[in-house]
């Protein structure tokens, strides 16, 4: 019998809660209960959404009309905990958080919610696959922390992460939310980059504890250097460290460590942004310099960073195919 999921959407007018409403609109197993959204109730989503004119007639509401099978929260960090104190959420609606709310047991914010009501897992398919399937409620990654992540992970695994780490990562302007601000603002932005949070960025916490559920000692130390990009989407990262391995050994690891996981492809051929743009994936490119091993990890930020990964772990939750609904093409030119 076909699956149909009933969801719903608590701050749909950013950009990640947009990328959400595409996805999940044009998913054939959902069916869109309701977009929350205080500051834009009442009016049409796609007077928020261009892209979504012709799509849907929905409105935002003000209120979450509350029980769906999957309830997504896309508001601003400390605003997802906020909501579940304040609204009642029956115990079988599955909960997926795009925020950094539910990411770390230590995070304060978590202080809202009573102790021990709700248990979130980390909701990266690709570190922990079988117990998305068999959770309730999903802490979604960071966008920075997913690339990072699938760039290390089949290190980690075998206990080879021996060396320190340097990483460097662009970003587009749509990572910094739809809020204009002096950094995102487009005659500052264009023909410019700069750094920001240098080696102090917030999703290092959660990088760091991923790595350590795979590899419990000689954790070493990950350099972090964060730049903001004169483009609207996507993450590129590069990240380096010292290893003995050949690239024939790296690659056979890497390539034998995603065997079964769809979306993070390893290629040998060297990749360009474009082919991650709008699309689910994350495309991994490797080389050996010397002693260097340097990985090159490729994504999209409001998909395979946000509102893709969501959706792939809802589809993990209810027992779907991982690619229902996001098998989809690159902008490629």
């Amino acid at each position: 019998m076909e699956v149909t999921i009933k969801a719903g959407i608590v701050g749909g007018a950013g950009y990640a809660g947009g990328e959400l409403l595409r996805l999940l609109l044009l998913h054939p197993n959902v069916e869109l209960a309701f977009v929350q959204s205080r500051s834009q109730a009442g009016k049409p989503v796609y007077a928020t959404h261009p892209d979504l004119l012709g799509e849907t007639d929905m409105l935002f509401s003000a209120d979450a009309a509350i029980p769906v099978d999957v309830l997504f929260l896309c508001a601003g960090h400390g605003e997802a905990a906020k909501f579940l104190a304040e609204n009642e959420v029956p115990a079988e609606t599955k909960i997926i958080d795009l925020s950094q709310d539910f990411r770390w047991n230590e995070n304060t914010a978590r202080d809202a919610v009573e102790a021990g009501e709700r248990n979130f897992v980390y909701g990266l398919p690709e570190l922990q696959r079988e117990q998305i399937q068999q959770a309730q409620h999903i802490a979604n990654p960071g966008c920075f922390a997913t690339g990072i992540q699938l760039a290390l992970l089949p290190l980690a695994k075998q206990g080879l992460l021996n060396a320190d780490v340097h990483v460097s990562g662009i970003t587009g302007s749509t990572g910094a939310g739809q809020s204009l601000s002096a950094t995102s603002h487009f005659s500052w932005r264009t023909e410019n980059i700069s750094t920001y949070k240098v080696m102090e960025h917030q999703h290092l916490r959660e990088i760091k504890r991923s790595l350590l559920y795979l590899q419990a000692e000689g954790q070493p130390d990950i350099h972090f250097i964060p730049y903001r990009g004169p483009f609207a989407r996507g993450i590129f990262i590069t990240a380096y460290l010292q290893s003995d391995l050949s690239l024939e050994e790296t690659q056979a690891m890497y390539k034998d460590y995603y065997q079964g996981h769809p979306f993070t492809i390893v290629t040998d051929q060297n990749p360009d942004l474009k082919q991650v743009v709008n699309t689910n994936k994350c495309v991994l490119y490797l080389q050996k310099h010397g002693n260097m091993l340097v990985i090159t990890s490729l994504i999209d930020n409001l998909l395979k960073g946000a509102a893709g990964q969501a959706v792939q772990n809802m589809n993990l939750f209810f027992g779907l195919d991982e690619t229902t609904g996001l098998k989809l093409k690159a902008a490629a030119f």
